[in-house]
């Protein structure tokens, strides 16, 4: 458990850092990280973080599939981490 544990941290950390990574290059002009990238990261466990960087760093706030998809990954994942651990 404990090693789930800081997988999922760490995972939501690199989630958190890739939005507002982003959000910088976006700013700035610079290259972007691709959206599958971002999802990739929610995926691996990271989606608790991703939608909390896409609020604190006001990213892709308005792109429906992020509004819509990171809440879901998020109840899927928290849903699959309760029957597991139950």
């Amino acid at each position: 458990m404990n090693t789930t544990f800081i997988y999922i941290i760490i995972m939501n950390i690199i989630g958190f850092c890739l939005m507002g990574l982003d959000k910088h290059r976006a700013r700035t002009r610079q290259w972007r990280i691709p959206e599958k990238v971002l999802f990739g990261a929610a995926l691996m466990g990271g989606s608790a973080g991703a939608w909390a960087g896409m609020y604190a760093f006001r990213h892709k706030t308005r792109r429906w599939y992020f509004v819509v998809g990171m809440p879901l990954i998020l109840a899927v994942q928290t849903g699959l981490l309760w029957y597991f651990l139950r």
